[in-house]
């Protein structure tokens, strides 16, 4: 098995919750992609990042059943581990930086992949929800202050390959901030906690706490 570090990321108040995110500091060991495909699904965290070239922050980013061009919990991650200006994505070049106990990156809403953002009339309803069935990636939403711009949310991926729902899930806090237009604090999951802030230009920034789990 080839090395890898799990992290936490978007981990709440005192380090608890966020979600797993494994990554493989050493890309070059598993150059082949369906290799990387195939190491992903045996981890079977939500997503497993190959790091390419770790000065310039190149990363290959995989679910358990496919590969992705920008997702926001893998980038917050290995922005905190590598601790460089950048990260170097398929889909774009996404911004970074680390700010007392948060890891922030920025980046663009049309490079999340498609999600349904649902919204629920109380964060009750958000709590009671089943997972649905496959077929749908769906962010499911309500306020919880809305004045304050506190938010509560779950993710259900919808993929059918064992991730019934996304613990904290950076790129569909993007998309959401940008369908809201404001800064937002979002508590996702179990306990895991996102903080958003829309940028000039279309960009969105989205910043959480990283933790080395091994």
């Amino acid at each position: 098995m080839t090395d890898y570090d799990v992290l936490r990321v978007f981990c709440g108040p005192r380090g608890g919750y966020g979600n797993e995110l494994g990554v493989v500091r050493d890309g070059s060991r598993v150059p082949d992609p369906d290799d990387r495909q195939e190491l992903a699904a045996k981890l079977g965290f939500s997503e497993t990042v190959f790091v390419d070239d770790p000065e310039r922050g190149v990363i290959d980013i995989f679910t358990p059943t496919l590969r992705l061009p920008f997702a926001g919990h893998p980038c917050v991650g290995v922005a905190w581990l590598l601790d460089v200006p950048e990260l170097v994505t398929p889909a774009g070049t996404v911004g970074t930086r680390l700010d007392g106990e948060f890891t922030w990156i920025e980046a663009r809403p049309e490079w999340a992949p498609p999600r349904t953002l649902r919204q629920y009339a109380t964060a009750a309803e958000v709590d009671d929800l089943p997972v649905p069935p496959p077929g749908e990636w769906i962010y499911a939403w309500s306020w919880e202050d809305e004045a304050a711009g506190r938010i509560r949310a779950r993710a259900f991926p919808g993929r059918d390959d064992g991730i019934e729902e996304d613990e904290a899930t950076g790129a569909a806090a993007l998309l959401l901030t940008a369908h809201l237009g404001r800064a937002l604090n979002i508590t996702q999951g179990a306990g895991s906690q996102l903080l958003t802030a829309p940028q000039p230009g279309g960009w969105v920034e989205v910043g959480g706490r990283v933790v080395l789990e091994r």
